[in-house]
């Protein structure tokens, strides 16, 4: 028998049960069985894997720190091949494999004991001699102060070791004060605030806030705090593994009080004590980072990037948006866009997310935050559906219950005005998630009522303009240190009729009419190939190019790609162009099933479009599919009216609008030529009531 290195209780070895997680270990065997599971050891960083990190424990066996086990993303762990690390040896398998647990202490100093485990020889402690990285400050962990743990722990002082040398050590050291003799004494902590925490290292403090998130890792239970000023990581430990204050939630007002620590360059506060407040406690913290938050996220004023009587229309919604979306950035809420897979779309969006970034980074720091924090994908068109809506929603319970995060508040540009998308944007509202809408065109009746914010001069008047007008406006009140860099984003964004004041604006900037036509193009064909995806960087270097004497070099050529495969099939749908005269009314129809090229560039959408730009005179252009027509036309054409129309006509059809302002209709495939005949006579009254009118 011996005794406990720590409480110096009787043991069979030299840490009790009780004090085992207190206890690190240096290991010097050279098999893996000869490690016993539960016990803490030092390691170091072999290298990394996909799934995890391998670590040397000793110098002969190696083991896996799963990144399950993490208490951060693996990518953006900062630790080097050779660093130094603390685990916890959970399992040793048959075949050699040694799974790894992450322990709370990264500091030798931070274990109350240190013991040499070497399957050929006794425990024995470990000093100086044994252990290069022992310092000044931790060198008496080799031989501990014993603790008082009951009234019984204490009876015997001097507790036998077996062990002349140890016996000699503990003659010497003062006898522990019973712990009903302790002198009271009042712990201090001083009230403060998140941003104040970097000053306050090794301090004791109390703060208050609300808990965004709590994490179970295999040790800690990690909660992450946020209050007026910033957000912190709050570690409380019960046992290995167990929930930690089982009873706080996420959007708790707590007061938690506790240690500063620095735990791997991130600051981190060591949990003592964690109260819920109610009532007129929780109202008056809640208050005061309500007032504090909003006061810090509002655009101190309105300053439209130049003259624009569409922009200035909406001034108080396009900084209501600002601020929801710097307000986000402060309290830590990740950021989705969600934008219309058009060139117009893709500048909109990065507009913003070239605002957002840099003020991300200065808030949460560099690494992976960027892309942690703020997240960009493409819609098929402009309809934010219910396939869109459960994509989002799953996204976002996974990474709140795997990684903690908080609902994101999402932004939709040049997306989302219209009726079809009120069904997504309640599936959010399900969960709270706040919703953004920035849209240039016409919104639809519901949808102001089914988003928190929404900005669109078609509320105010009859206004035109583009998504990256109002995008980029947004963004320069997200981050006006940005603006310089957004002034030819609105000229990318038209494909005719470009408004005077963009074009001057743009060449202030240093891009030229073609510059700004060739940016368009290369964007419009990089979105048809990344779809549902966001490869930022790619779009990013096109709108942003480090070269002032060449703003276009990479642009340039994907431009010309663009250029030769419309054209090519603008050629073979114009010698397949039906035209039709119904009622005087000039229609041209075009089989989009039999020709145009399916799946390759261009698509059929961006086709049309073209299409009705060089052929202005026509009063409107069909497109049809097989089970889908679209309707493009420079008249003011009521496509949900026209369905209803074309209906009668062809009942059979089961006609339904499925995108109004993107002018989509799907049909029955079986009954494609009915459906057709009846849109084009639906098409030619429209004309007709439209010119009348």
């Amino acid at each position: 028998m011996g005794s406990c290195i720590i409480c110096g209780s009787s043991v069979d070895g030299r840490v009790c049960e009780l004090h085992e997680e207190d206890v690190v270990f240096e290991f010097r065997g050279t098999q893996p069985d000869e490690l016993t599971s539960n016990r803490y050891y030092r390691g170091t960083v072999d290298g990394y894997a996909e799934f995890g990190i391998f670590v040397d424990i000793g110098d002969s066996v190696t083991g896996l720190l799963h990144k399950s086990e993490l208490d951060k993303r693996l990518d953006s762990m900062d630790l080097e091949p050779g660093e130094t690390i603390y685990v916890q040896v959970q399992n040793v398998r048959d075949n050699g494999d040694i799974d790894l647990g992450w322990s709370i202490r990264q500091e030798k100093s931070r274990f109350r004991g240190a013991l040499i485990d070497d399957p050929d020889a006794p425990e024995e402690l470990l000093d100086e001699e044994d252990d290069e990285e022992t310092t000044e400050e931790s060198a008496g962990v080799g031989e501990p102060e014993p603790v008082s743990t009951s009234s019984d722990d204490t009876a015997d002082s001097e507790p036998s070791t077996g062990d002349d040398t140890d016996e000699t050590a503990a003659e010497t050291e003062s006898e522990p004060e019973p712990a009903d003799e302790q002198p009271d004494q009042t712990i201090e902590f001083e009230q403060t605030a998140v941003d104040r925490l970097e000053d306050l290292v090794g301090d004791r403090v109390r703060l208050e806030g609300e808990i965004d998130s709590a994490r179970q890792t295999s040790g800690p239970t990690v909660f992450q705090l946020r209050d007026e000023t910033g957000t912190v990581e709050c570690a409380a430990f019960e046992e290995a593994g167990v929930r930690a204050y089982p009873e706080v939630e996420e959007g708790d007002i707590v007061r938690i009080e506790g240690e500063v620590e620095r735990r791997r360059g991130d600051i981190q506060v060591e949990t003592e004590g964690l109260v819920i407040l109610e009532d007129d406690e929780r109202d008056a913290v809640t208050e005061r980072m309500e007032e504090a938050v909003v006061q810090r996220a509002r655009p101190a004023e309105f300053e439209a990037l130049t003259e624009d009587p569409a922009v200035d229309a909406v001034a108080e919604p396009i900084r209501d948006a600002a601020t929801a979306i710097r307000r986000a950035v402060i309290e830590g809420r990740p950021i989705v866009v969600r934008h219309a897979d058009t060139a117009d779309g893709y500048a909109a969006s990065s507009a913003i997310e070239r605002a957002a970034l840099p003020l991300i980074r200065d808030e949460h720091g560099a690494g992976d935050a960027e892309y942690h924090y703020f997240d960009r994908r493409p819609l098929e068109g402009s309809v934010y559906d219910m396939n869109d809506a459960t994509k989002d929603i799953t996204t976002m319970l996974q990474n709140r219950d795997r990684h903690g995060e908080t609902l994101p508040l999402f932004v939709f540009v040049g997306a989302g005005g219209s009726a079809e998308s009120i069904d997504g944007f309640d599936l959010l509202d399900t969960y709270d998630a706040r919703r953004v809408v920035v849209d240039e065109r016409a919104i639809e009746e519901g949808v102001a009522e089914a988003v928190d914010i929404l900005v669109s001069p078609t509320l105010e008047g009859d206004y035109e303009t583009s998504a990256t007008v109002l995008g980029a406006t947004v963004a320069v009140h997200v981050n006006p240190e940005v603006r310089e860099e957004l002034g030819h984003l609105p000229a990318v964004s038209f494909w005719a009729d470009t408004p005077e004041q963009y074009t001057a604006l743009a060449a202030e900037t240093g891009y030229e009419a073609e510059d700004t036509r060739m940016l368009r193009e290369a964007v419009a064909l990089e979105a048809f190939y990344q779809s549902y995806e966001d490869k930022r960087e790619l779009i990013s270097d096109l709108l942003f190019a480090d070269e002032a004497d060449d703003p276009v070099g990479l642009a340039e050529h994907i431009s010309e790609q663009f250029r030769t495969r419309l054209d090519e099939e603008v050629e073979t749908a114009e010698a397949n162009i039906e035209e039709r005269t119904v009622d005087d009314e000039t229609i041209l129809v075009l089989d989009t099933e039999s020709y145009t090229h399916q799946y390759e560039f261009p698509p059929v959408a961006l086709l049309l479009d073209e299409l009705s730009r060089r052929h202005e005179d026509a009063g409107a252009l069909v497109g049809v599919s097989t089970d889908e027509a679209y309707i493009r036309s420079h008249a003011d054409i009521d496509v949900r009216a026209l369905a209803e129309k074309a209906s009668e006509a062809a009942p059979k059809a089961a006609l339904d609008v499925r995108g109004a302002r993107d002018g989509r209709i799907e049909f029955l495939s079986g009954e494609r030529d009915a459906a057709r005949e009846a849109l084009v006579e639906s098409l030619a009254d429209e004309l007709t009531a439209v010119q009348t009118a």
